[in-house]
């Protein structure tokens, strides 16, 4: 099965229509937007609160042939709660997004059980996925937390969103991957980063959010990661690098993103279903 790209919003940060184009120059299938903050004040484009916005976008995915893989982000911190998001997958399901992706930061983890299960329910009546995102220096900080998280809402849309670098950085093995039901994942986050692990929440930070590396330029073991998880999954690149945006450009930046993680992973699919010669 061939498999799908998607241009993550992380990678160029742009705005939805500067990043639906250059997914489309670059040759991806798919993309995905933001339209809410992962941090406090921070970037996003509340499409929701634009209707004329929004309908340009649809356009110009229909032009472009683009799909919508996933919109950004549910935060669940406590301080959040379905409400807060319902216009978000409202746009999300006029756009023809597969999922949305959450965030899950809230410190009373039963509190957290429930809001991620009321997301679930509101963004099912969208037709909506969510993928709970696990994070070093979150709440939701390894694999294992997210699976039980996802597993616990008895959902048939939630779903354990895999992210290469997160993986690499926390205590995830590659048997907590192995682990996570088929049916509980639809996509994988594709990057790389130098080897080791970051003692410090701020190092952990400026790598995930600026300055991540293309597959097979750092320490992440990416086909170990592959080799766990189904073979069908959608590769979401997610490879924001100021310094190489700035150096070469959006639009080359996200030809280049895709470039290296297409070899990466058709290679490694190519290995996979290579047959195995028998000696009489």
């Amino acid at each position: 099965m061939k498999r799908r790209f998607s241009l993550s919003y992380l990678t160029l940060a742009c705005n939805p229509h500067e990043t639906i184009a250059h997914a489309a120059s670059a040759g991806y299938d798919l993309a995905g937007l933001r339209m809410l903050p992962a941090l406090e004040g921070g970037k996003a484009f509340p499409l929701f609160a634009d209707p004329g916005l929004l309908t340009e976008t649809i356009t110009c995915l229909r032009d472009t042939g683009i799909g919508i893989l996933d919109v950004e982000i549910a935060k669940i911190d406590g301080r959040n709660a379905v409400d807060d998001w319902l216009p978000m997958l409202e746009a999300a399901d006029r756009l023809g997004a597969g999922t949305v992706i959450a965030a899950g930061d809230d410190p009373d983890r039963s509190r957290m059980q429930d809001t991620f299960s009321a997301l679930c329910e509101a963004a099912a009546s969208f037709n909506l996925c969510v993928n709970l995102e696990f994070t070093p220096w979150t709440a939701v900080c390894d694999a294992r937390m997210a699976r039980r998280i996802v597993e616990q809402s008895g959902a048939s849309n939630a779903q354990v969103l895999i992210d290469t670098i997160h993986v690499a950085r926390s205590t995830t093995t590659l048997a907590d991957l192995s682990a996570i039901p088929a049916s509980h994942m639809s996509y994988v986050q594709i990057c790389d980063a130098p080897p080791g692990i970051p003692t410090s929440r701020e190092e952990l930070l400026f790598t995930a959010r600026q300055e991540r590396l293309l597959p097979g330029e750092g320490g992440v073991d990416i086909e170990g990661q592959l080799a766990a998880l189904p073979a069908d999954l959608i590769v979401s690149v997610e490879v924001p690098s100021h310094n190489r945006i700035a150096q070469y450009g959006a639009a080359e930046w996200a030809r280049r993103t895709l470039e290296a993680s297409r070899q990466t992973v058709e290679r490694f699919d190519a290995r996979r279903t290579k047959p195995v010669s028998v000696r009489a």
